[in-house]
């Protein structure tokens, strides 16, 4: 059978992409390593998250934010004894660190099936704004009880990770690893997955939900299913985020944290699984080097207030217009070019159209 050489081109990059990870440390600064690749690897995970939802299902989410912090915050309740000082923040339960990894991601994945069910019949600008309005109620939530949390967060999470797990405050690499393999995981199950009959009659909801109602496909379920996956992916970034970050607060499911996640997902491309990453490694680097540039400094000194918001602004506008697609969807254009194809790779509704690859 023939291969389709743009297919091969991709996997042969994604190849070589993973084997520089690998060897990351080797090549990389510990500065690169602990700050930019592993934040990546954990942003993309969660931006995996909405991109699933969104390509697949065509339900573009706002919760997963919210179900990320959700892990997180019960993992901080339950497996610490105290924050940091000797003073006591949320429960603080003291369980053993592997059975409150297994409720946190069992938790959330729960919460974010009862979070589909309510979606699940809603669709366009009303699944938007209900799975916003989870992500509002569950900042307000950790925010004001404050036996659960408060805005002073819960400390010190790092300290207390399971025994397989290993140091996470001293041994960064053994961290970077260990979002690297999970994000691994969760790519190679997305794309299991939407190759199984109910990945398929997913994509068929997606894009004819009356039609597929007819032949007897239970609509509602089926996407209320598709959010719990989402759930548990989100979960495993939820995790691993405040374990690299060691804290987590209600400003990581506050509005702004949700509105960077789905800037990620754009940036990087709404139609392909691998424009998570793709664009996590843009934001974070844009985040990185570009808050302190010389360009912010001017808008500073023109005393345009929010310049680093301006900034990625102004990107991620010229982005959408170039290619509405994302970076991912840049490349398909360059792709059908350089084949003398014209953009016809490329033409992809961000939350609708059938990905190329399925």
């Amino acid at each position: 059978m023939t291969r389709d050489p743009k297919q091969i081109t991709e996997r042969t990059i994604g190849l070589v992409a993973v084997c520089v990870l690998l060897l990351a440390p080797a090549l990389f600064s510990d500065y690169w390593v602990d700050v930019i690749l592993t934040q990546m690897l954990i942003v993309g995970i969660a931006a995996a998250s909405l991109i699933f939802l969104a390509a697949y299902g065509g339900m573009i989410s706002l919760a997963q934010t919210a179900l990320a912090g959700t892990a997180g915050f019960i993992l901080g309740n339950l497996a610490t004894v105290g924050g940091e000082g000797g003073e006591s923040k949320g429960l603080a339960l003291g369980w053993d660190p592997t059975l409150s990894l297994v409720i946190a991601i069992v938790g959330t994945v729960l919460i974010g099936l009862f979070f589909g069910a309510i979606a699940a019949r809603s669709t366009g600008i009303y699944f938007l704004m209900i799975t916003l309005t989870f992500s509002v109620i569950g900042f307000y939530f950790v925010g004001q009880v404050t036996v659960i949390s408060g805005f002073s967060g819960i400390g010190g999470i790092n300290r207390y990770t399971p025994g397989f797990i290993g140091d996470m405050v001293n041994d960064r690499y053994r961290l970077f690893y260990i979002a690297l393999g999970v994000a691994l995981f969760v790519y190679a199950v997305i794309r299991f997955v939407v190759r199984t009959p109910f990945g398929l009659s997913l994509q068929g909801v997606r894009d004819e939900p009356v039609r597929m109602s007819s032949l007897g496909y239970a609509v509602p379920l089926h996407r209320t299913l598709a959010f719990g996956l989402a759930a548990f992916f989100a979960a495993l970034s939820g995790v691993l985020l405040v374990w690299w970050q060691g804290q987590v607060a209600p400003g990581d499911v506050g509005l702004p944290a949700t509105i960077d996640l789905l800037v990620v997902a754009v940036i990087g491309g709404l139609a392909r699984i691998e424009g998570a990453w793709v664009g996590a490694l843009a934001f974070i680097l844009i985040g990185n080097y570009i808050r302190d540039s010389w360009l912010t400094r001017l808008l500073d000194d023109l005393h345009i207030g929010g310049s680093f918001n301006t900034i990625i602004g102004l990107i991620f506008l010229l982005i959408v217009i170039v290619s509405p697609d994302g970076l991912v969807g840049l490349w398909d254009r360059l792709w059908g070019r350089i084949q003398g194809g014209g953009d016809s790779d490329a033409t992809v509704a961000p939350a609708g159209a059938v990905p190329r690859e399925v």
